[in-house]
């Protein structure tokens, strides 16, 4: 009798856990809202339920392979993006969500305090990091090759997941360099 009450305390100690860590992490995640799947659009968007399935398993983390949603305003990148990381957190994965112009901020103010490379560091420990809304706002050339430069810190250490309405060859527009 007693094993059937501890096999029951230790259950819900383990459930407890789960539900807490989820919590954090959703926190920390710093997302602006909360978005899953079953609320996508589907009709909006050309991308099929296999293929964003495939991506929801989070498989593309494993390898710190990227993944970028190109499109107009609305068509449900940001949606998206933060539906894939919600499910990469269902799965135990650690996820960040950053506004791209919010981010180049901060990554300038990082280097004014003499703190370079230190977001870098800490980005690195984490899964993936959502850059949302690249392109969408200007910012200083400077915080064009701030950003640059994170992303290639970044390069096969975390995935990053890229929302912007910019086609490739407009991203001279962002880092203000061809190469």
């Amino acid at each position: 009798m007693p094993e059937i009450w501890l096999d029951r305390l230790i259950a819900a100690e383990q459930i407890d856990r789960k539900a807490r860590r989820l919590n954090y992490q959703l926190h920390t995640a710093k997302f602006p809202h909360h978005r899953d799947l079953i609320h996508f659009d589907w009709t909006e968007n050309p991308l099929t339920k296999g293929c964003i399935g495939q991506l929801a398993t989070g498989e593309f983390m494993i390898q710190a392979n990227n993944l970028i949603l190109v499109g107009g305003t609305g068509t449900g990148k940001t949606h998206l993006a933060i539906a894939l990381a919600v499910s990469a957190i269902h799965q135990g994965k650690r996820v960040r969500f950053y506004n791209a112009v919010d981010l180049v901020n901060q990554l300038e103010k990082e280097k004014q305090l003499g703190k370079s490379g230190s977001m870098a560091k800490r980005l690195m420990q984490i899964d993936a990091v959502i850059f949302d809304e690249l392109g969408y706002l200007p910012f200083p050339e400077s915080g064009g090759a701030l950003l640059f430069h994170l992303i290639s810190q970044l390069y096969e250490k975390t995935s990053l997941i890229i929302t912007t309405n910019l086609n490739f060859a407009e991203w001279i527009q962002v880092f203000g360099d061809e190469k």
